[in-house]
């Protein structure tokens, strides 16, 4: 699986691409449900299409983390996954940052 504890409150996400990206988000949301306590960056990297079924897990993923009032931030979005965020309203929603540098500093300075 492509996630490490980045720091005690953050979890880094290497997304891989489509079909495991969907296992991999599922076992995501599992580890956050048990852990309760993290932020989540997760980076689109390897990343050049997201399904639906990928894009749902994205948002369960970001309801659980704002209900224990955590974070998601996106990091290193291809244009075309950027252009799928926007054309369904989620631009609005999800929390994008250039790089894992960017987003993981971003965390870094509220906690």
């Amino acid at each position: 699986m492509g996630m490490q504890n980045w720091s005690e409150n953050i979890v880094l996400v290497d997304l891989p691409q489509e079909p495991e990206m969907a296992d991999e988000l599922k076992s995501v949301i599992e580890i956050v449900r048990d852990r309760g306590d993290c932020d989540v960056v997760i980076d689109f990297s390897s990343v050049d299409i997201v399904t639906s079924s990928s894009i749902s897990k994205l948002l369960k993923l970001r309801k659980l983390l704002a209900d224990c009032e955590h974070r998601l931030v996106f990091c290193s979005v291809a244009a075309a996954t950027r252009g799928i965020f926007t054309v369904i309203g989620l631009d609005g929603i999800f929390e994008l940052a250039d790089d894992k540098f960017v987003a993981l500093a971003s965390l870094q300075m509220v906690s």
